[in-house]
């Protein structure tokens, strides 16, 4: 009886292998097979000297001054102006909201729905005392080594002066769109864009415009990143999450610190510690589906190992999966609406039990929830009817999701297909904010990509220390949006 269970286990066991086998092996790729293009001829140097000398303008954004550097904003303006004489001959231009730019070159059809390029022009500032960690000046823009080295390098003057050399480039070649293209430079992004994009956004729509497609900032082309995956991988980002901070405010009877509340978590310190505690113990659920399944569906027929076989068959190991993925800071965030905690303020004497404590919890959101859904889930969570809730300014719910069937994503993953040879493509989710966020009204196709290649060793300079970009990879980004162009706004 034993030996006729065991052998009936080991079949189903052996069942069960060749189901998961057969399921992997049927996942087969669905990465466009296109040839290689080489490009346009880039001048990687003379590209190169143009972002050093939009580095050397210190545009550091400011959210409670607008018109804060504003030297600075006029120098990089000044430098866009002798470096492009023909994007500025031939487009209109228009300064929006004090330093924010609106390039508008007209198509030829013009009731062709328009494109929108998008990049920034200010920076972070550089973390008082870290200055010294940097391996060159942090606004120098510094050519060396085969980069270029600076605060905003990489975020987000890289994509700025790209797009800009490839419609120099088109304008000196002689082409005409056929629809009309818009360049969206905004001026106060890492603050929130309201100056700016959001204020360009109303413009257009004021003025009845319809766009195809935008495409702003946002995920990268990686490589290294994901276990299992040898390929570099570009991750087209096609949602981004919301984003809400929770100001949390807990009152209780000030007095002296000889005598406390006699039941413990009365005071407001402790009131708060023990919202605190539920929001960082019990998250958001997790979930493998949406945006995130999309992506590992793309990438998961390309990968080596266990890997493959684990996302192919997430039927059966979606929970080891997901376990595994929840490990990570990263991919973590890209299965749920995260919960961090930002500020704590109570108190201002060691033996004064004080009235009030004040917290501020910081949400990235999920599509699929909202700003309402979130704060409903705090006052469930913590409990607590005592404890008020104000959300700050500048909250947002998360952007719809473009498709990937239609074709304004395919002409993005075949030109990179096209220019980045072997490089997979997927849809992923931005985890952060962008300017695009602020275009919904305006299109259903809002991509948020940047053409920059990244390895593990580079994600830490984004926003931090020695941020740059090869020479090669600027001239990339150029053939990027070059082609792109010619592709989409084209007779």
């Amino acid at each position: 009886m034993v030996k006729r269970a065991l052998l009936g286990l080991v079949l189903l066991l052996v069942l069960l292998a060749a189901a998961l086998a057969v399921n992997t092996w049927r996942q087969g790729s669905g990465q466009l097979d296109v040839p290689a293009v080489q490009g346009v001829a880039v001048d990687e140097k003379a590209v190169g000297e143009s972002l050093s000398a939009a580095i050397r303008a210190r545009t550091v954004s400011s959210l409670t001054e607008p018109r804060l550097n504003a030297e600075q904003f006029e120098a990089l303006h000044l430098h866009l102006q002798t470096r492009y004489p023909k994007v500025h001959a031939a487009l209109k231009r228009e300064v929006i909201g004090d330093f924010s730019l609106l390039y508008t070159w007209p198509g030829s059809d013009p009731a062709a729905p328009g494109i929108a390029l998008m990049a920034h022009q200010d920076v972070v500032p550089i973390a008082p005392g870290t200055e010294g960690d940097w391996q060159a000046e942090p606004f120098g823009g510094a050519l060396k080594d085969g980069f270029v080295w600076g605060r905003g390098s990489w975020d987000d003057k890289a994509n700025l002066i790209s797009e800009l050399e490839a419609v120099e480039m088109l304008l000196a070649s002689g082409f005409k769109p056929k629809r009309t293209i818009y360049l969206v430079f905004g001026a106060d992004e890492e603050v929130g864009g309201e100056r700016g994009a959001l204020q360009i956004a109303k413009l257009l729509q004021q003025r009845g415009v319809k766009l195809d497609f935008v495409i702003d900032e946002g995920l990268l082309i990686t490589q290294g990143l994901m276990p299992g995956l040898k390929a570099p991988a570009a991750l087209v980002g096609v949602a981004e999450k919301g984003y809400l901070s929770l100001v949390l405010q807990a009152k209780a009877t000030p007095g002296h610190s000889s005598m406390p509340p006699a039941a413990p978590g009365r005071s407001a310190i402790g009131q708060m510690s023990a919202a605190l505690q539920q929001l960082d113990t019990h998250p958001l659920p997790a979930s493998i589906s949406g945006v995130a399944g999309e992506m590992f569906d793309a990438v998961a027929p390309e990968m080596s190992g266990f890997g493959r076989v684990a996302l192919s068959n997430r039927w059966l190991l979606g929970p080891l999966v997901k376990k595994q993925l929840e490990q990570g800071n990263s991919t973590n965030a890209l299965l749920r609406t995260t919960t961090a905690l930002t500020m704590f303020n109570a108190g201002n004497k060691d033996n004064v039990l004080p009235g009030r404590a004040e917290a501020t919890v910081n949400f990235r959101i999920l599509p699929g929830e909202t700003r309402e859904s979130v704060t409903d889930y705090v006052r469930r969570t913590i409990a607590n009817d005592g404890i008020e809730l104000k959300p700050l300014a500048g909250s947002s719910d998360p952007s719809a999701v473009a498709p990937t069937a239609g074709a304004p994503y395919q002409l993005i993953n075949r030109t990179v297909r096209e220019l980045f040879p072997g490089t997979l493509v997927a849809p992923g989710l931005m985890l952060a904010a962008t300017d695009s966020r602020h275009f919904q009204p305006l299109s259903a196709n809002i991509f948020k990509f940047s053409p920059v290649r990244a390895g593990p060793e580079d994600l830490s300079r984004f926003h931090g220390t020695n941020e740059r970009i090869s020479l090669a990879n600027l001239a990339e980004m150029v053939r990027f949006y070059h082609r792109l162009l010619q592709q989409s706004a084209g007779s």
